[in-house]
C-alpha cells in the first residue's frame, strides 16, 4: 500500500506548496527542509487542517480529499493521529483525563492503554495537570493520546521544537521504540538531520514548497545531489545489531555489515536492531590498519564516489558491504593517498564520536 499526496495551495504573501509524493504505507516517512519551506503546511494538509489546499491525498486506498469528485473528509474523520510541536493539551484535563478523551474517540481495536502507560513511563503523571509537566513529559502524553485512538496514521509536526536538548535525548528512545514496537505508519515533520536520520525510512526533502529529493532515507543523505551530503552535518545511519552487551568497559559490540563495530552502551539499545549515526567529519581514511592507535572501529570498505565539498575539502562515498558511509577529508588527504573509485581502503571511527 501506499500514501498518494498530491496538493497544491497558494497564499497572498506569495508562498505556493506543489507537492506530487507516492510514499510507503510503512515505517517513518521523514519530511525535512529548512523553515518556511512548506513542511508543515504539508502536514497540515494531509490532517485536513488546511481547508484551501486543493488536490488529492489517499491513505491505503482510502480517500482523504479528491477535490476532482468533491471528496474532503474532516479532520475527525481522517482517522490520523497528530502530535503537534507543543503537545496541545487540555489544560483543563489532567493527564489521565486527557487520555481517557482520546479513548473515547478510538476507531476498531483500540491500542493498549496500559501497554502504552508502560512504553511511555506515564503512570506516575496520570494525576498531574499538564501546566506541571515539562515540555518532554508533555510530549509524551500527546504522542500516547494520538495513539490511543488508534489511527491508521501518525502526524508528527516537529514533536522536538519546544524542549531542550538534554529533554530530547530522554524523549527520542520512546519514538524509537515505538516505531518498532507498533506497525503504525508515521509521517514526521524536522528541520533537525540528527532526528531525522535517527527515526527515518523514508525522507523528503523540501525546498520553496516543492520537493527536491525523496527515497530511502540512506540513499538520500549520501546522494551528492540531495544537498545534505555536504557541509559539516553530512552523515550517514548504519544498521545492525548487539553482539555482546556491555562489557566491564562499558562498551557494546555491533555487526554492522558484516563486520563489529565499538559502541558506547548509551548510544546503543541493547535489543535487536540499532542504528547509528556516523558524521562524515568522524570518519577518517587509511591504506593499511594503523598499529598502536586508540581508534577502536577500523572498517574495510571501497570507495564508491567523491565529489568537492567547498575550497579546502572533498567528501567520498564509501561501500561498507551494503551499506553506504560518508567520510569528509581534506583535499591533501585525497591527493595524498590517491583517492579513487574502486579503491579498498579502511575507514577509522572513534567510538566516542558515536555517542
Amino acid at each position: 500500500m501506499k500514501w498518494e499526496i498530491r496538493t497544491n495551495l497558494s497564499n497572498s504573501n506569495t508562498f505556493q506548496l506543489d507537492v506530487d509524493l507516492n510514499l510507503p504505507n510503512t515505517g517513518c516517512t521523514v519530511v525535512f527542509g529548512s523553515s518556511g519551506c512548506g513542511k508543515t503546511t504539508l502536514l497540515r494538509s494531509v490532517a485536513g487542517l488546511e481547508p484551501r489546499a486543493q488536490g488529492r491525498i489517499v491513505l491505503g486506498g482510502r480517500i482523504l480529499q479528491d477535490d476532482d469528485v468533491g471528496i474532503f473528509l474532516p479532520p475527525e474523520l481522517r482517522q490520523l493521529g497528530m502530535v503537534f510541536q507543543t503537545g496541545a493539551l487540555f489544560p483543563h484535563l489532567n493527564v489521565e483525563g486527557n487520555l481517557a478523551y482520546a479513548r473515547l474517540r478510538k476507531n476498531g481495536v483500540q491500542n493498549s492503554y496500559a501497554e502504552l502507560c508502560q512504553l511511555l513511563d506515564l503512570k506516575d503523571l496520570l494525576p498531574r495537570s499538564p501546566l506541571d509537566l515539562s515540555g518532554g513529559e508533555r510530549q509524551r502524553v500527546a504522542l500516547a493520546r494520538a495513539l490511543l485512538t488508534n489511527p491508521d496514521a501518525l502526524l508528527l509536526d516537529e514533536p522536538f521544537a519546544s524542549i531542550d536538548r538534554p529533554a530530547r535525548e530522554l524523549f527520542m528512545p520512546y519514538l524509537e521504540n515505538l516505531q518498532r514496537l507498533f506497525s503504525i505508519p508515521s509521517l514526521y515533520v524536522t528541520h533537525n538531520l540528527e532526528e531525522a536520520a535517527r527515526l527515518g525510512d523514508h525522507l523528503v526533502l523540501m525546498e520553496d514548497g516543492k520537493v527536491k529529493s525523496e527515497g530511502p532515507l540512506t540513499s538520500v543523505l549520501t546522494s551528492p545531489s540531495s544537498g545534505l551530503a555536504n557541509g559539516k552535518e553530512a552523515c550517514s545511519v548504519l544498521e545492525g545489531f548487539v553482539l555482546d552487551p556491555q562489557d566491564e568497559d562499558g562498551l557494546v559490540c555491533l555487526k554492522v555489515a558484516g563486520t563489529q563495530l565499538w559502541v558506547p552502551a548509551e548510544s546503543s539499545s541493547v535489543n535487536n536492531g540499532v542504528r547509528i549515526l556516523v558524521k562524515a567529519r568522524d570518519v577518517s581514511l587509511a591504506l593499511d590498519v594503523a598499529a598502536g592507535s586508540s581508534i577502536l572501529n577500523v572498517l574495510p570498505v571501497t570507495v564508491d564516489h567523491l565529489w568537492d565539498d567547498g575550497p579546502a575539502r572533498k567528501m567520498v562515498r564509501l561501500k561498507l558491504g551494503r551499506e553506504f558511509l560518508l567520510a569528509a577529508v581534506t583535499r591533501r588527504s585525497v591527493a595524498a593517498l590517491n583517492i579513487s573509485p574502486g579503491q579498498k581502503l579502511y575507514a577509522q571511527i572513534k567510538s566516542m564520536a558515536l555517542l
